[in-house]
C-alpha cells in the first residue's frame, strides 16, 4: 500500500478560544496517529480554556502562546519564529476558529501567536468555525467566511447540534473525522473541483427477508460508498447517499436514504435519479431475492428442503436517462477485466471500476482498496493498493473529466 498521505507532514495546529478548544485534543492524537509532525500554536484566550501543557504533551512539541515576550529584563529572542514556522508548515489547521479570529484573518490582523503565522504562512490553510448559532449566523461572520473562501482558504464549516448556550443551531466545531478528510484532500492537492454538480452514490448490501428473523445478503460494509459520498462533498458537490444497512456514518450535510433491500433501493433511485448529474452505483446490489416472504419465522421443525429465488430487478441496466453520467462496479472473482468490460458494455456505462476478491486488503470490510478503472475506450487504468478514501478520490477525479465532456 501506498504510504499515508499524513506520513511526515508538518502540521501546525492553531487553538483559538472558545468552548470546543478541548476538541483540539483529539484532533492532534489522530493527526499523529497518522503519522503526522505536529506543532500547536494558541491565542491567550484559548489558555482559559485548555492548558498548553495538555497539548505540548499531546504533541510532543513546544507550544507557542505569546508571539511577543512577556518580560525582556531577561533577555530577548531573536528568532523570528512565526517565519519559521510559517514555512516550516506543510499545512496550517486552525480548530476551533473563533468569529475573532476569522474576522482578523479575513482583514489581514496579524496581533496574536495564531494571525501572525497565518500571515507568515506559505502553505494551505484549513480554519474549522465554532461558535454559538447567533455568532455563527451573523451577516459579518457569514459575510469574512465567505472572503476566506476567495482566498482559497478552506473552511471546514460549523455543525448544527446542541451548543453550550443549551440553544441548538449551527456552530458545533465539525467532526474531527471531517477535519481529517479534508486536510487529506488538501495534502493531496484535491480542490474544490464538483461545485454545482449533484451526484447520486449507493453504498452497502441489500438485505432480501426470507423471514423476519432471517435474510439474504452480503459482506458488503458500505465504506467504499461512503469514502465516495464524503470525497464528493468535501470537493464541492450536493451528494445524496442512498444506503443499504451498515454501520457507516456520514456527514451531516449530506442527504442519506437508508433502505434495505434492492426494491426500495431501485425506487429511491428512479426518485432522486433526474435531479443529479451522475450516479455512483457502489452498491452491492443482491441479484437474487426470495421468491416467498414468510411472515412468521421459519421454526427448525419445519422441512424447507429450499428457498425458490427469483431475479432483482437490474437497476443500472434500467436506467435509461442518457443525461446522467453512470458508474459502475464488477467485484470479480475470476477473469475480471473480461467480465467488466462486459458490464461496461450490457449497462451502458461510462467507466466501471473492477476490484477482484483475489487483491490481498482489497474489497468488502476492508479500509483499503485497489481498483482498474475501465472507460468507454476499454483501456484498463490499474491504481495501486490504497485507503478507500483515496480511491474514491481516484474514482471522482476519473468521473470529473467524463463530466467535463459534455
Amino acid at each position: 500500500m501506498n504510504d499515508d498521505v499524513f506520513l511526515g507532514k508538518k502540521i501546525v495546529l492553531g487553538v483559538t478560544g472558545g468552548i470546543a478548544a478541548y476538541k483540539s485534543c483529539q484532533l492532534i492524537r489522530d493527526l499523529k496517529t497518522r503519522g503526522a509532525v505536529v506543532r500547536v500554536i494558541m491565542t491567550p484566550s484559548a489558555c482559559e480554556f485548555i492548558t498548553p501543557l495538555t497539548l505540548s504533551t499531546l504533541s510532543q512539541n513546544n507550544v507557542i502562546v505569546n508571539h511577543l515576550p512577556s518580560n525582556q529584563n531577561e533577555g530577548v529572542s531573536l528568532q523570528t519564529w512565526h517565519i519559521d514556522y510559517g514555512i516550516w508548515a506543510d499545512l496550517m489547521i486552525i480548530a476551533p476558529c473563533t468569529v475573532n479570529t476569522i474576522a482578523k484573518i479575513a482583514h489581514g490582523f496579524a496581533d496574536n501567536s495564531v494571525t501572525t503565522v497565518v500571515s507568515a504562512l506559505r502553505s494551505k490553510l484549513i480554519i474549522a468555525p465554532a461558535a454559538d448559532v447567533d455568532m455563527y449566523e451573523n451577516s459579518i461572520n457569514l459575510d469574512n467566511l465567505e472572503k476566506l473562501r476567495k482566498r482559497n482558504i478552506f473552511i471546514v464549516e460549523g455543525e448544527s447540534g446542541f451548543l453550550a448556550s443549551g440553544l441548538e443551531g449551527k456552530g458545533r466545531l465539525a467532526n474531527n473525522s471531517k477535519i481529517i478528510d479534508q486536510a487529506e484532500l488538501v495534502l493531496s492537492d484535491i480542490n474544490v473541483d464538483l461545485k454545482n454538480k449533484n451526484i447520486l452514490v449507493t453504498a452497502g448490501p441489500t438485505f432480501e427477508d426470507i423471514d423476519p428473523v432471517r435474510y439474504l445478503g452480503n459482506r458488503s460494509s458500505g465504506k467504499m460508498g461512503y469514502s465516495i459520498a464524503k470525497a464528493a462533498y468535501l470537493r464541492g458537490a450536493n451528494v445524496t447517499l442512498i444506503s443499504g444497512p451498515t454501520s457507516e456514518s456520514i456527514y451531516p450535510e449530506i442527504k442519506l436514504i437508508s433502505i434495505r433491500n434492492a426494491s426500495e433501493m431501485k425506487t429511491q433511485i428512479d426518485a432522486n435519479i433526474s435531479e443529479n448529474d451522475a450516479l455512483i452505483m457502489s452498491a452491492a446490489v443482491a441479484d437474487f431475492t426470495p421468491q416467498n416472504y414468510s411472515l412468521h419465522k421459519i421454526k427448525k421443525e419445519t422441512e424447507v428442503s429450499a428457498i425458490d429465488l427469483k431475479e432483482t430487478e437490474d437497476i443500472l441496466y434500467s436506467i435509461k436517462n442518457s443525461k446522467i453520467k453512470k458508474v459502475g462496479f464488477a467485484l470479480e472473482t475470476e477473469n475480471g477485466i473480461e467480465n467488466a468490460k462486459k458490464k461496461l458494455t450490457a449497462k451502458n456505462l461510462d467507466f466501471v471500476v473492477l476490484n477482484s476478491l483475489l487483491d490481498k486488503d482489497a474489497g468488502f470490510e476492508f479500509a483499503t482498496n485497489k481498483i482498474t478503472i475501465i472507460g468507454r475506450n476499454g483501456q484498463p487504468k490499474e491504481f495501486p493498493l490504497e485507503s478507500k478514501f483515496q480511491v474514491a478520490n481516484k474514482i471522482l477525479t476519473e468521473l470529473k473529466k467524463t463530466l467535463n465532456e459534455n
